[in-house]
């Protein structure tokens, strides 16, 4: 990524999206989050190995975001329809199960360009995890490589990290001490 992004305005996207139902198609923006921190996070592929896990991950603490006035939106390059696929197969298949956030297709590509994340010679997004405050501002920035799942538990603590309004040393945990 080139230029700076952490600290400004979050790019805009719109995009196509599935809710976790797995029947019901949707769209978003970055305005659709307004008021709201939103954790966005890219995944490759769907029907594969490490993605589920983060996903699956994501959404058993989906109520402890939303205690903190945050949603969650997964995305990937697959189209809209094999995300509602992927929701509605059996988990003992290699299926999602039913999810309490959405999941956005960015099938044009652009969203991952925005965000820096693209792989142009696999048509697909690194595993990139955003925060974007309530005013569309970009607070927090990670990419992993394809390897390497994220932790559900580690972005929570940021977020409540970002939240805290001071400064949180290595390790900080919430209720702890700022500097």
């Amino acid at each position: 990524m080139a230029e700076r992004m952490v600290g400004v305005k979050a790019p805009d996207f719109t995009m196509k999206t599935v809710l976790g139902d797995g029947q019901t198609f949707g769209e978003v923006s970055l305005d659709s989050f307004k008021g709201k921190w939103l954790v966005m996070f890219f995944y490759p592929l769907d029907f594969t190995f490490v993605c589920p896990t983060e996903i699956t991950s994501m959404d058993s603490k989906y109520e402890m975001f939303k205690k903190f006035n945050a949603e969650i939106l997964a995305v990937s390059t697959d189209s809209v329809y094999s995300h509602k696929a992927w929701i509605n197969t059996d988990k003992n298949m290699g299926g999602l199960g039913k999810l309490k956030f959405q999941i956005a297709s960015d099938n044009t590509h652009k969203v991952s360009k925005d965000y820096g994340v693209y792989i142009d010679e696999e048509g697909i997004a690194l595993r990139g995890l955003f925060i974007i405050d309530p005013q569309g501002i970009l607070r927090y920035s990670v990419v992993h490589d394809l390897n390497v799942g994220r932790s559900a538990d580690e972005t929570l603590r940021v977020l409540q990290a970002l939240q805290a309004g001071g400064l949180c040393p290595a390790d900080w945990s919430p209720g702890e001490e700022l500097l």
